[in-house]
Order: C-alpha cells, then sequence, then structure tokens
C-alpha cells in the first residue's frame, strides 16, 4: 500500500522509527509519543475514524481532538486532563504531523494545531544542591569494584553534564588515561557532537574504577552479572544506571525524584549559579535551541530571590 493511502493509524510505527533513526530521539522519548499518540488513536476509535488517511485529516478533526482531550478524564485519578498533559498530547500530534511534511505525506501543516496560552507551562527542574551532590557522590563503598564503577559513573555524569544514554556509549578507548582531566567529543541527541569535560575528580574516580575491573569490554561502563567468561561484560543500559542512581537515593534519603537526569540539570545550574555565560552552557548540554537552556534562569533567579529574603536586613 502507498504511504499516502494508508490510515492514520498505521502510520504510528513508521514515525516512532523516523524519531529513532531521523531525530536520534532517546527509548523514553520514543515510549512517551507513543503513549500520547495512543491517545488520539483513541479518539479516532470514538469518532469511527479509524480508516482516517492523513490527507483526511482537518481542522475540525483538531478541534473536536481538542474538545475530546478537554473533557478526558485521568485513568488514575479521575480528574479532568491537566492542561499541562492535554499540551503533551497536541504536541505529540504536531510531531505526527512534521513527519508527515518531511516525507511528502499530504497531511495539515503542523502549525494547525495551537496550543493555547494556558497550555504554555514551564517545565519543572529538578535538582541538587552541592551539598547533596557531595553527599550522593560518597555513598558508593570505595572498597568493593561495584562501587568504585558507581561512583565512577555518578562523577562523569555530574563532571560533564551528559544524557545518560550518552554516558552507556561510552567506550574505553575514548579515555586517556595518562590525563588528570579531559575533553571528550561524543555523540548527542540528533547526532549532535559536542564536547564534555572530564574534571581531576572525575578522571581519578575512573582511573580508580579501571584498574579493578576485568575482561575486555570495550564498553566503559559494564555490570557485574555472574558469567562463565571473564570477557563476557556486558554494556550498562540506561535502566541499569537509573537503578544504581535511585539505589543511592534511597541509601542517602536524597530527595526521590533524583535520577540521572537530575544530576545533569544540577550541573547545569551549578554552572548558571557560578557566573557561567548562557551560550556556552548550551553548547554544553547539546542543546539546540537557547529558550530550552533559558529554563535554567528561572532555578537560579528563584534561588537568588530566596537569598535577598534571607539576608536583605531591611526587605
Amino acid at each position: 500500500m502507498n504511504n499516502s493511502n494508508k490510515p492514520i493509524k498505521d502510520h504510528i510505527l513508521d514515525f516512532l522509527e523516523y524519531c529513532e533513526v531521523d531525530k536520534g530521539l532517546s527509548d523514553k522519548s520514543q515510549e512517551n509519543y507513543k503513549m500520547f499518540l495512543n491517545k488520539f488513536l483513541e479518539f479516532l476509535a470514538h469518532k469511527n475514524l479509524t480508516a482516517l488517511k492523513p490527507h483526511q485529516l482537518t481542522d475540525d478533526h483538531i478541534w473536536a481532538y481538542k474538545l475530546f482531550l478537554a473533557r478526558s478524564r485521568s485513568s488514575t485519578t479521575g480528574e479532568p486532563l491537566k492542561k499541562s498533559t492535554q499540551r503533551y498530547y497536541l504536541i505529540a500530534l504536531r510531531g505526527l504531523l512534521n513527519y508527515f511534511a518531511d516525507r511528502n505525506i499530504s497531511s495539515l501543516p503542523s502549525d494547525k494545531i495551537k496550543l493555547g496560552k494556558d497550555m504554555q507551562v514551564q517545565s519543572k527542574i529538578n535538582f541538587l544542591t552541592p551539598d547533596q551532590i557531595t553527599e550522593l557522590l560518597a555513598a558508593p563503598d570505595p572498597t568493593t569494584k561495584q562501587g568504585l564503577r558507581d561512583r565512577a559513573i555518578m562523577e562523569t555524569l555530574f563532571s560533564t553534564g551528559m544524557r545518560v544514554k550518552e554516558l552507556t556509549l561510552l567506550n574505553v578507548s575514548q579515555l586517556n588515561l595518562k590525563l588528570d582531566e579531559m575533553e571528550l567529543s561524543i555523540v548527542g541527541k540528533g547526532k549532535k557532537v559536542r564536547t564534555v569535560f572530564i574534571s581531576a575528580r572525575a578522571m581519578a574516580a575512573l582511573k580508580k574504577y579501571l584498574a579493578t575491573r576485568a575482561g575486555n569490554s570495550p564498553a566503559l561502563f559494564t555490570n557485574y552479572r555472574p558469567s562463565k567468561d571473564i570477557d563476557d561484560e556486558k554494556r550498562l543500559t540506561t535502566v541499569s544506571v537509573e537503578r544504581i542512581i535511585k539505589h543511592y537515593v534511597k541509601i542517602t534519603g536524597l530527595p526521590i525524584y533524583t535520577t540521572p537526569h537530575t544530576l545533569r540539570h544540577s550541573y547545569a545550574t551549578d554552572l548558571l549559579s557560578q557566573g557561567a555565560d548562557l551560550r556556552a552552557i548550551q553548547e554544553m548540554l547539546g542543546h539546540s535551541s537557547i529558550t530550552t537552556t533559558q529554563v535554567y534562569t528561572h532555578v537560579t533567579n528563584k534561588r537568588l530571590k530566596d537569598i535577598h529574603k534571607k539576608y536583605h536586613s531591611l526587605g
């Protein structure tokens, strides 16, 4: 069947593969797109429109979908969907329309899906304070090879601001262990190459970890599951790294929202609070737009406001 003649529902898998290959989105982002687009498929089924093809989609359908979202309720709380949640569903549909345009499949342009002002929500940034970072980094047991690995993982995340997927793709061959600190070129989201910086403290943690690691796996960070073959050390997955962080969060009693991405937020917030230029932080994080990086100014402005309120004598 010609792609343009397929019903919209039959394009979802192709779109998700496009997100992975062409857009370089993470597995988690792809899962989210699939979940949000399932809501649109639910709408099409509700309206007996499961055979609707991309070129048949109209402004009226978009308006009806917005009404459908506004009248939908959360499956967990039973409450009406929040405006922010409705926004995610609409953004996912816009992504699908952009895919149609990129593949020359006739459909509505994505700018036909407008987000109301009440849907323009500010992303919430969770980060750790310097004292909390110190506590987290000190949690692994340095007398065990697993503890040394876990400390090296967290030191690397905080030193570089890497995404967890970028961390798991690192290879031993990328490091120069003769150096006390170094810069490293990595391929990030959207297959963009950028430079990250490994501090002296992070390099020291990496050297200690690698000195105790057996096997010849090319992966920098590997699991320690028992195996008959000493070289059968497998590359850690993003899920494994997330579990490692959660383990130490539980031990230390740090905020439960702490994830590998929280270390990335903490890295950016720390740089900005120390006076780093926003454009430089944008480059180090690998953000395509400065608008994405600007979210951190809200965090640091809030901290400055709290300091002003606490210490300004005539405030």
